[in-house]
């Protein structure tokens, strides 16, 4: 299963356009209401996440995905949820996704150091030690990082590509007419 952590305030697009990329490709994927069941989005939508952080266990993890806005990525940053799924997630070798400013998130922690990674244009300076991607999307090693909402479809894309395969993207990709 792959952990989609949603906080108010999150940029719905940066969420959603992974969760159905993912869910096409076949994998399971639940989100994760860090600030409750019912979450709103950073336009005022509210989502109602599968499980709560109060609910979470980490079993059968295969990926942590992260959205961006703001403060949505300061509330998932606040989160002790959060940050042991990451923690449990790089020990394991598990793939790390975060868009948009939620990479600073990954920045903080410096688990960045010496990777090529990318952020919503801003927030490079909260990437301690990372080799700045001139990229939209970049995947190095198990940390895929993404600049924003633009290139949600390609972020959702690359997590595919890694959790399943490359034709499975592609086969996406085509399927949703997708220039990127």
């Amino acid at each position: 299963m792959v952990c989609l952590f949603l906080a108010d305030a999150f940029e719905i697009i940066e969420a959603m356009a992974p969760l159905d990329m993912l869910t096409r490709a076949g994998i399971d994927v639940k989100t994760v209401g860090v600030t409750g069941k019912t979450v709103t989005a950073s336009c005022g939508v509210p989502i109602t996440a599968d499980i709560t952080a109060e609910e979470f266990v980490f079993e059968n993890i295969e990926a942590v995905i992260l959205p961006g806005g703001m403060p949505g990525t300061l509330n998932l940053e606040n989160s002790q949820v959060v940050q042991q799924a990451i923690d449990k997630a790089v020990a394991a070798a598990l793939p790390v996704c975060a868009i948009c400013a939620a990479p600073s998130v990954l920045g903080h922690k410096g688990l960045l150091e010496g990777k090529k990674a990318t952020a919503f244009p801003g927030f490079e300076e909260a990437l301690y030690g990372a080799e700045l991607a001139e990229e939209y999307v970049v995947t190095d090693g198990n940390f895929i990082t993404a600049r924003g909402a633009g290139v949600c479809i390609e972020f959702g894309l690359a997590i595919v590509k890694r959790l399943k395969d490359e034709a499975t993207a592609e086969a996406i990709r085509r399927s949703i007419q997708c220039a990127c």
